[in-house]
């Protein structure tokens, strides 16, 4: 049951919802040792998958660029440091 898609194809939010019911299903504590330890696994994978969603998101926030009166008028690439 712990078998889903991969991870890294997952979008925020559907990360996020596998995570919680992951979280759930750990902390009612009816799931057998050998399924509690995948499920902690794949829970890792998820929320690291989230992490990086978010940071790439906050550095696409940070890109946006203001004109003189403090209006955004567009965005940056990400990579054009």
């Amino acid at each position: 049951m712990t078998d889903g898609p991969d991870v890294n194809a997952l979008s925020f939010e559907k990360a996020l919802a596998e995570l919680e019911t992951i979280v759930a299903k750990l902390e009612g504590g009816n799931v057998p040792l050998e399924e509690s330890i995948a499920l902690y696994a794949r829970g890792e994978a998820l929320k690291a998958r989230c992490d990086a969603l978010l940071k790439d998101a906050e550095a696409r926030v940070e890109k946006i660029t203001l004109s003189a009166d403090g209006r955004p008028a567009g965005t940056q690439p990400l990579d054009g440091e």
